[in-house]
């Protein structure tokens, strides 16, 4: 046994002897990374970005649908991923139609939604913030008033409320993702949702009480 390798087993076992030991701060890099922009990007971004980034999906080989299905009801199921059982085909055809390899397998989930149909949704949801916070899987880090993974929509009211920049904060909140301002939960971008989506959500947040 080296010296070097004595010294450092000594000095470990008097720091912890002397009750001197000193927590770990790690700080993780912001998540900035986003699924590509189609129909049911903002689900993919609501829900899978909650336990791992992009990379995780862009590594994997081009896959048919069953394997895509197969991982995103594992993630539900297994590891307790918060995605709602009526957005799982959603999901999976996204996943399926920008990562993987489209088969005429996909019929048979959800058909997904053409470009009209998401435009003239957004634009209906656009006057109610609940619902763009359903639309952009919001709630599954969210509530109103109680902490889940994010604080409570009603927290975040809270601390801005006297704040004359809070839409500022709350929109570059949304767009760009980060940590350290609710602690070490990392909260991914929403670059997707549009100015106006992101002024009502900040106005439905910061009335809240």
């Amino acid at each position: 046994m080296s010296w070097k390798f004595r010294s450092m087993v000594l000095a470990g076992v008097l720091t912890v002897w002397m009750g001197r030991a000193m927590a770990l701060d790690i700080q993780l890099p912001p998540e900035t990374g986003a699924f590509k922009q189609d129909t049911g990007a903002e689900i993919a971004n609501g829900h899978c970005l909650i336990c791992h980034s992009v990379e995780y999906v862009v590594m994997q080989p081009p896959m048919p649908r069953a394997f895509w299905k197969s991982s995103v009801q594992k993630m539900q199921q297994k590891y307790g991923a918060p995605i709602p059982d009526d957005q799982v085909e959603r999901v999976v055809d996204y996943l399926t139609k920008n990562y993987g390899v489209s088969t005429n397998a996909s019929s048979a989930g959800t058909p997904v939604q053409p470009e009209s149909a998401s435009v003239k949704e957004a634009a209906a949801a656009a006057a109610d913030g609940p619902k763009l916070a359903m639309k952009y899987g919001c709630f599954g880090c969210h509530n109103p008033t109680t902490k889940i993974v994010g604080p409570a929509y009603r927290e975040i009211a809270a601390k801005y409320k006297t704040d004359p920049d809070a839409f500022g904060k709350i929109d570059q909140q949304i767009h760009k993702g980060g940590s350290g301002k609710w602690g070490p939960i990392i909260m991914p971008p929403f670059p997707q949702i549009t100015a106006a989506e992101t002024k009502v959500l900040a106005d439905w947040i910061l009335a809240l009480k």
